[in-house]
């Protein structure tokens, strides 16, 4: 059994994962079974986050049948770990960066930087000197102020201009934060002919976890409009529409099929022109399901009628989602024989809101015993901290090493 200590981060080979449905029959994935997960922490301790490559290469696949002509370039930010790099390279993805430790990242795995582009809105100087050196040169902006950086650099870079699409049903709309009026987008569009400066195209994010493909429609439809009035204006015609990412995962709740999901938004995309080259940014709908989270009891007491359980994982470490994130993971004790209690799954740390969860139904658990979270590939590992000096979960890498047959189109 090789293994690859690197960083703390193991790389195995375990027999075939079971299959298993989630809540949603339409979204199955690969899983480690408690057998093997029990395997995995007597060989390594706890906590752990197990990441199976297999369900990357499910996931990344079932969403490319689904937006067919659709270049999917993965967003790094909720899971930025090499393997998953490796991975998704193999498989022939492209990458979305929005910093320079991203373009660090894929550039030491050799990805190459024509498969990539620069989405972060608001970049310093450096940002943008970082990316250009790497070979990246298609970036987004959405104000002047940020147009009027790629003066100097007007030569090497072309830009998108991300368009602002409120979306008060998603888990996060980043559209509170960034991009811009239809009408500011003729604006840029305009001033950055008159400075020299090409306009690739537009840009839109609907928000993480959106549940209705409407959004999408509704964004594309607009976008088609912009696209118009350019060419109408005499300005040079646009090439690209990148549809950003946030295709919904299900925690806790259903959603559609994934290629249901899209059947619209395809109808969407075909209405314009067929030149127009399209992208997309997807991250949590990659990467949710491959990792599975390892906690053990570190001790337990009685308070007010309930079990309290203390993990050696919690809020400040791979559950930081459950305080911003809004995800709710699917978890369980590995022990499943026995009566079930209403119990409290409490973190390590001394700060009283490190509570991963304040009723949860569980048999009788001693010390040791291991807890088990699916779902936790998505802003887990890339926002836990080392708080109050509680390590990080070390990560075990599964089935990276699958040959897998490219696909294109």
């Amino acid at each position: 059994m090789a293994l690859s200590t690197q960083l703390k981060d193991y790389t195995i080979k375990l027999p075939a994962a079971a299959v298993a449905a989630n809540q949603s029959e339409c979204f199955a994935y690969a899983q480690p079974t408690n057998q093997e997960i029990e395997q995995l922490a007597a060989q390594f301790g706890a906590p752990l986050m197990v990441l199976d490559c297999e369900a990357i290469r499910r996931q990344y696949h079932a969403l490319k049948n689904a937006l067919p002509g659709v270049a999917l370039h993965f967003a790094l930010k909720p899971l930025p770990h090499a393997a998953v790099v490796r991975t998704l390279l193999a498989e022939g993805a492209s990458f979305d960066l929005a910093t320079s430790g991203e373009i660090d990242l894929v550039a030491s795995e050799g990805v190459p930087s024509e498969r990539t582009i620069h989405s972060h809105p608001i970049k310093r100087d450096s940002d943008i000197r970082d990316a250009l050196a790497y070979g990246c040169t298609v970036f987004v902006v959405d104000n002047i102020n940020e147009l009027e950086k790629f003066i100097a650099y007007k030569d090497q870079a072309e830009i998108l201009v991300r368009l602002s699409f409120r979306n008060k049903d998603a888990f996060a709309d980043l559209s509170k934060k960034f991009g811009c009026s239809q009408e500011m987008a003729i604006e840029i569009i305009t001033y950055a002919q008159q400075l020299g400066i090409r306009i690739k195209g537009l840009s839109f994010h609907v928000g993480s976890q959106t549940a209705s493909p409407t959004k999408y429609v509704d964004a594309i439809n607009t976008c088609a409009k912009v696209i118009a009035q350019v060419s109408e204006l005499g300005l040079p015609a646009l090439s690209t529409l990148d549809i950003g990412g946030g295709f919904p995962v299900p925690y806790s709740a259903d959603v559609l099929p994934i290629d249901v999901f899209c059947a619209p938004i395809n109808v969407a995309l075909a209405q314009l022109p067929e030149t127009m080259q399209i992208l997309a940014e997807p991250g949590r709908f990659i990467v949710a399901s491959c990792v599975t989270s390892v906690a053990s009891v570190m001790g337990q007491a009685e308070r007010e009628g309930k079990t309290w359980y203390y993990l050696d994982d919690g809020i400040y470490g791979s559950f930081s989602g459950l305080m911003f994130d809004e995800a709710a993971y699917p978890i369980d004790s590995a022990k499943q024989d026995g009566m079930r209690f209403d119990s409290v799954l409490a973190g390590p740390t001394c700060d009283s809101i490190d509570v991963v969860s304040e009723s949860i139904m569980l048999p009788k658990l001693n010390n040791g015993d291991l807890i088990i979270s699916r779902m936790m590939g998505a802003y887990t590992l890339a926002t836990a901290t080392d708080f109050n000096f509680f390590k990080r979960a070390e990560v075990v890498v599964l089935n990276e090493q699958v040959h897998s047959q490219v696909l294109t189109g």
